[in-house]
């Protein structure tokens, strides 16, 4: 089993956030003499390029709360990257794609609509075997999304028979590169234009591969200690002909709701729909976890049973809501409404009534 780090409250030290002096800046750059990227060299020889490299890189030195972070969340997911990469013969660089992609944060979304830590467009997801849809979205979902995204720079490095293009690729599309090439005349990244974005994004990437391989080089004195620790974690399958709630996984897990969404990012909402899952809960708390979760779903259908109000005609959710004393919020939670949509006399909706305090 795969393990990765936890949130913990750690404290970074000040010298960690001072901002270095022109003089620092100048001496960081005037090191640089060669870069490669997947074993690609880059021509820092040829004064645009090294422009357009020291560009990104000053600007990236300069943000240096982000640039730890991004240090301190790298121990809690590239052991897992490192390793696939690995065992699909694939360039260890390609891990900083997703620093420059997402910050590695499983909620990052675009613009344009690209969503989790290697931001997939929907369709694209979907090509590389992610589900996504209103109630999982893989994307979100490291081990998932890491692997489509291995499986797409497959085969975007077929196509171009190079990794420069090809992480270029994924940022533009295959499509609009292969017509820029046409259309320039030239398939080397470093001669063509495209659009700015692309442009910077290689660049970009190279710079957080330069600062990782010598933080303390460049002024982001971490110690051991400051790195966010692997996190342990049970994987658990899961079948079930009725949604489930999230807060009932939780209760078997021992653990608190926002425990479980955490760990399974993709899980939208308050409810596992039917059909079969893989999820993640606190390491050590598989043991027994059917059992009770067996005993305390059956409880949940039981009570859900007697929890039943048939909707009557002139009715409407707010209305319902004050009737029964919850809040309408809760009411469209349960029942996994849509306010705008509205309700008809026959529908059935479950109501958990609030618990009168006893008297004193």
């Amino acid at each position: 089993m795969v393990v990765f780090g936890v949130l913990l409250p750690i404290w970074v030290s000040a010298s960690s956030l001072t901002a270095p002096d022109a003089s620092d800046l100048v001496s960081y750059i005037r090191g640089v003499d060669t870069l490669e990227f997947c074993g690609e060299r880059i021509p820092l020889e040829i004064e645009e390029i090294r422009e357009r490299f020291e560009k990104e890189f000053l600007l990236i030195l300069w943000n240096r709360p982000q640039v730890i972070l991004w240090l301190k969340r790298s121990h809690r997911y590239f052991p897992f990257l490192e390793r696939v990469l690995k065992e699909n013969n694939m360039p260890d660089d390609l891990k900083y794609v997703t620093i420059i992609e997402s910050a590695l944060r499983p909620h990052m979304r675009s613009r344009k609509g690209a969503v989790g830590f290697w931001q997939f467009m929907a369709g694209t997801g979907r090509e590389y075997g992610l589900k996504i849809n209103r109630h999982i979205d893989e994307r979100r979902n490291f081990f998932a999304s890491s692997r489509a995204a291995i499986s797409y720079f497959k085969k975007l490095h077929e196509s171009f028979e190079s990794w420069v293009l090809a992480v270029s690729a994924y940022n533009m599309g295959e499509k609009g590169l292969k017509d820029e090439i046409i259309e320039q005349g030239t398939a080397d990244f470093f001669q063509l234009y495209l659009p700015l974005e692309t442009q910077r994004f290689l660049f970009r990437i190279i710079s957080v591969k330069l600062i990782f391989s010598d933080p303390f080089k460049y002024g982001f004195k971490l110690d051991k200690a400051d790195y966010y620790h692997q996190l342990s974690f049970d994987r658990i399958k899961m079948k079930s002909a009725d949604q489930i709630p999230i807060r009932i996984i939780a209760q078997a897990a021992e653990t608190q709701f926002k425990v479980i969404k955490d760990l399974n990012p993709e899980i939208r909402g308050y409810y596992l729909v039917s059909g079969n899952h893989d999820i993640l809960i606190p390491k050590g708390a598989s043991e027994g976890f059917h059992k009770r979760f067996q005993a305390l779903f059956e409880n949940y259908l039981t009570e859900k049973k007697k929890r039943v109000y048939i909707v009557k005609k002139g009715d409407n959710l707010s209305l319902i809501a004050s009737r029964f004393n919850v809040s309408l919020a809760a009411l469209l939670i349960w029942n996994r409404l849509d306010f705008r949509r509205p309700i008809h006399p026959g529908d059935r909706l479950i109501i958990y009534p609030v618990k009168k305090k006893p008297k004193n």
